[in-house]
Formats: C-alpha cells, structure tokens, sequence
C-alpha cells in the first residue's frame, strides 16, 4: 500500500503521494500542490526540496555515506581510475578493460583545442581570475562546435561527452599557463589524463619534466573523490540551465561560475587563505585554536566540519593517507604546511572538535596537496572544476533524457501592492 501524507490548510485536507528512494530516502510529492490548494512551499536555498529523482549519487551526511551509482567512494578511490569513474557515473557501469581503453582513446581524438581559442585567452589581461577565464572558455567551446549534442543519439551523445571530457583539462591547464606568462601546452595522447594534466600545468619548453607517480596517484584519487556530490549548487546550476534545453558547454560553463563562490567550491583556496593568516599572525596554533573555540571571536576554521557531513566526510579519509605520501615524496618545507599538520592534529586530538564533528574535510586536505605542488591558491578551484566535470555532464545528461520541465521556482511576493503612477513633475 502506498503512502500518503495529509496537509491542512484553512480547514481543508488535502492528500500528497510520498516517494521512498532506492535509500528509504522518503519524500511528499508536491508537484500538485499550487494546483490543488493555490499555496507553494517556502525553502530558502531549496534545503528541504527534492528536485529530481536520479540515480547517480547517494550521500547520507549523518552516516557520513557517499557512493556513485551503488559504488562506496572507498572502493572506487582505492581500485578505480578517474577517467574509470567518469565512464561510471556517465553511462550508469563500471567499463570493462577494453570499453575503459577505447574511452580513453576516444577522449584523445578530442583534446586538441581550435587555435582561434588562443585569441580568445590573449585577451584576458594576466591577473584574470583563472575560474572567470574558464567559464569563458568553455563557453567559446560553443562556437567552435555548433552542434547540439542530441542526447536520444547514442553516438552523437557520446561524441559530446569525449570532446568535453578532452577539451576541459586542456583550457583548464590554459588558464594556469596564462596567469604565469608560460607559453600554452598540448594534450600528449601517449600519456593518461592525469599525467596529461601534470604536463599540461609545469611542462616547459627549456628541458624536460619528470612526472611523479605518488603525485599522480593522489590527483588520481582527488578528482575522484570531487567528480560528483549530489545536487549541489553547481551541479543544480548545471541541471537548471540544462533544463532550457541550453547545450552541454554552456551549461557545464554556468556550472563552473557557480562553483567559484567561496561558499562551494572556493572552499580550498579559503583553508590556504586562513593558514596564511595564521602565519603572517606568528603561526601560533595554540592561539588560533582558541580562537576557533571562542564564539565571541569572528575567527573560524576553514577546512573542518562540512555543510552535509555531520559525522565526517568520508573522503577526507582517503585524501589524507594520499596527502601525507605526497608530502613525504617531495619533501616540501613550507611554514603553511606545518601550520596545516599541527592544525589536523589539534582536531583530530582535542575533545572540543571531535565532540563537534569537526574533523578535517577534504577541502583541508585538497589544499594542502596542491599547496604542496605549487599551484597557486587561485587555481584550487579550477582544479576542483576538472574532478566534477564528469558529475555535471552525467547530472546533465540524466536530466535531458528523464526530459524534466524546465526549472522555474516559485515566490512569495513581499513588495509594495498596486499603486498608482504618479507623474514625474508631480513627484
């Protein structure tokens, strides 16, 4: 028998359908609701609202859960490779070794960028930020290949998703070599996709580059661990200017302006920004740490404790067992990084954090390891647009062909009622 639940309203009952996911995740169905009973709902930041049904990514932040299409996170981190995850989350299956090698080559057949795209980029000045130079070339990737992806066609849709998972990392990377006066690179296609990445980033024409294995591997297990999160701001983004039937690179564009906010996906480039507070205040941690404890004190965290993970976040597990090996490989020394490390131990000992949940995240973690590489604090967030970029098209793609209505919320009008126009010499 199927649930139902009951709203009153001026004395009048009215009955909603309640959906249960694959999860017990229970839900009222109020797609009637203005139709029935004229009223609408009110959720500020749509934090009660349930806006699609998908079959992408399930995440308990109470038990401090994430999986992509019924796979724990911890597995696919530690037996699955990024692009491995990218095809999972895309098309619904783990690939077999021979479908996994024919995607990899058919992203290659993509990576090289039309040349005019340089134009573009040489007339952004060199202090850009790299998220606005990104937004904007990956729009511009629009006019260079006019043609909707047709999302009922198996082939072109494919197409689509090769030539955006190709082209993305490269004028990704592009915005970094802007903002240092280096010349631009070109996807290798003897190389992986992480591997093009680190060539991609610090390959310079004045002697060869030596690519780090542990290195890989953590950026490997980081864009993993980002590819997708739910129904996220940027991911919302994404699935709302889809749902005008806009084409993939426009939407994945507006995916990358709304995770530039500092409140989604500027979070990492806020842990560095804090540490280096710290260091420019003495580096004192002890002082800082009660700082963090004093409510009357404007100074907080960056880094610990998460939006939706009230217990911890199940990726910051992974990420720091990559991130120590990381350190250790290159040796750094660095102030911010053992600033960082005396942090981590601070709330992972200390009765007050850990009675808080406010275990490190893995913004903290992210931050740290590109700190370490030498990227610079304002490419954090490109970076966490390259591990996502799977999850939007997927979220995209899952959208258009569940052929949902176009996005349109609802308000509650608080301004001025009808007045009369007053003329402006009588005013």
């Amino acid at each position: 028998m199927s649930k139902t639940a009951i709203l009153e309203l001026d004395g009048k009952k009215y009955e909603f359908p309640v959906i249960v996911g694959s999860e017990n995740e229970v839900a009222v169905d109020i797609s009637k609701l203005r139709d029935v009973t004229g009223a609408i709902t009110f959720d500020p930041g749509y934090k009660n609202s349930g806006v699609c049904k998908s079959d992408i990514t399930f995440l308990d932040g109470e038990e401090g859960i994430l999986r992509y299409r019924g796979y724990a996170i911890e597995d696919l981190a530690d037996k699955a490779s990024f692009l491995e995850v990218s095809y999972l989350l895309i098309f619904g299956e783990l690939p077999s070794a021979k479908t996994l090698e024919q995607f990899e080559n058919d992203i290659r057949k993509y990576t090289l960028v039309n040349e005019e795209m340089k134009n573009i980029i040489d007339g952004f000045p060199k202090t850009a930020h790299p998220m606005g130079v990104l937004s904007a070339l990956t729009s511009a990737l629009t006019a260079f290949n006019p043609k909707s992806v047709n999302v009922e066609n198996q082939s072109d849709l494919y197409e689509g998703v090769c030539k955006t998972i190709g082209k993305f990392l490269v004028i990704a990377t592009w915005t970094y070599r802007k903002s240092m006066g280096y010349p631009l690179n070109y996807y290798d296609n003897t190389k992986g996709y992480v591997e093009n990445f680190m060539n991609l980033m610090f390959s310079l024409p004045t002697g060869p580059y030596k690519i780090n294995p542990i290195v890989v591997d953590a950026l490997d297990k980081l864009f993993i661990l980002h590819a997708d999160h739910e129904q996220n701001c940027s991911t919302s983004t994404v699935r709302m200017v889809g749902s005008s039937h806009a084409g993939l690179f426009a939407s994945i564009s507006a995916g990358v302006s709304a995770l530039w906010g500092p409140l989604h996906g500027g979070a990492n480039q806020a842990v560095l920004e804090m540490l280096e507070e710290i260091n420019k205040a003495g580096g004192d941690v002890d002082k800082f740490i009660l700082k963090a404890k004093d409510k009357e004190d404007p100074f907080r965290l960056m880094g610990f404790g998460h939006r939706v993970y009230k217990n911890f976040d199940p990726r910051a597990k992974i990420i720091k067992k990559a991130a120590d090996e990381v350190l250790s490989s290159l040796g750094v020394k660095d102030p911010l990084l053992d600033i960082a490390m005396k942090l981590e131990k601070a709330a992972l000992e200390d009765e007050y954090f850990k009675s808080r949940s406010l275990y490190p995240n893995v913004d903290f973690y992210s931050g740290i390891i590109y700190r370490a590489l030498g990227i610079p604090t304002d490419m954090f967030t490109v970076m966490f647009a390259i591990g996502r970029l799977p999850g939007w098209i997927a979220q995209w793609k899952e959208m258009r062909l569940n052929k949902e209505p176009i996005g349109r919320p609802r308000q509650v009008y608080t301004g001025s009622p009808l007045r009369d126009f007053v003329a402006a010499d009588k005013r």
